[in-house]
């Protein structure tokens, strides 16, 4: 079967949306990142409870609305030790949350376990490396530039290059050299910040960003192919032209992940140090 035709007014509106809704977004989440504190906790703890609405939905989960009552609270919870120091029981609630979440829709055990953790993964690493110090916002938004580089720059190299497809059957308007205008494009912005910032590493910081756009590239790829097993274009239309929160924090949430794992690896008591300081 084939795809749907997109007029060039089509896509010339869908670019328009992005750009406004960037125009909103960004300044938002960037004051509050730099803000901190209960402000930032809410800010992606909402996020991460818009996606379990999303991944009910998308998955069609059975007894949806006890599924996303425990979700919500799990997550909230999670958040709230993770920003208390408490990684390890915020990690335990949400891994015993999502086991719990299994029971109660046995029919989608695995759809059930991975919303949440996927949930949790979006929220939990991001709230980690901000922490409540100056080099936390400076970690989060070496991450912001790694993966906002990445998808605009992919976007469009490989709109204006074209070229052979990155994974046809799952995303077919990827292209290699996207990918590859993306990675060059999250390594000039990871070394951005890190110019910004005075950090030293600075070889470091570009090969680690070029890392990171690899895997946020994968954790898009691997949004789409769960979309098209579910037979879904968008998880919601909540962002115009982006459309759902996990849309935008597919890639996001991967790339957030590997970060703090490499954070903590190598420095486990500050995490934003661990990534930074090379």
């Amino acid at each position: 079967m084939s795809g749907p035709i997109i007029s060039p007014s089509c896509k010339g509106n869908d670019l328009k949306h992005r750009a406004i809704s960037g125009l909103v977004l960004v300044p938002l989440v960037l004051g509050l990142t730099w803000w901190g504190g209960w402000p930032f906790i809410i800010l992606w703890t909402c996020a991460g409870l818009a996606i379990l609405h999303e991944w009910a939905a998308m998955a069609k989960l059975e007894r949806r609305s006890l599924w996303l009552g425990l979700g919500s609270v799990v997550l909230v919870a999670a958040a709230i030790l993770t920003h208390g120091g408490a990684l390890v029981s915020g990690l335990l609630v949400l891994v015993a949350g999502a086991v719990l979440g299994a029971f109660i829709v046995p029919k989608c055990r695995l759809w059930s376990m991975w919303g949440l953790l996927i949930a949790g993964a979006a929220v939990l690493p991001v709230i980690i490396l901000r922490g409540e110090g100056e080099t936390g916002i400076y970690a989060v938004l070496y991450l912001y530039a790694v993966v906002w580089a990445t998808d605009i720059f992919a976007y469009f190299v490989g709109r204006a290059l074209k070229g052979p497809k990155l994974w046809p059957k799952v995303s077919p308007n990827k292209t290699w050299s996207g990918a590859f205008g993306g990675m060059v494009a999250a390594a000039l912005a990871g070394g951005a910040v890190a110019l910004y910032a005075g950090l030293s590493g600075f070889a470091s910081l570009m090969l680690l960003a070029v890392v990171l756009s690899i895997f946020s590239q994968a954790g898009d790829l691997a949004e789409s192919a769960v979309k098209r097993v579910c037979g879904v274009k968008d998880t919601s239309r909540l962002i115009p032209g982006h459309g759902g929160i996990l849309d935008r924090l597919d890639g996001f949430t991967v790339a957030a992940l590997l970060a703090l794992v490499v954070a903590l690896v190598r420095v486990a008591g500050d995490p934003a140090a661990g990534l930074l300081f090379w």
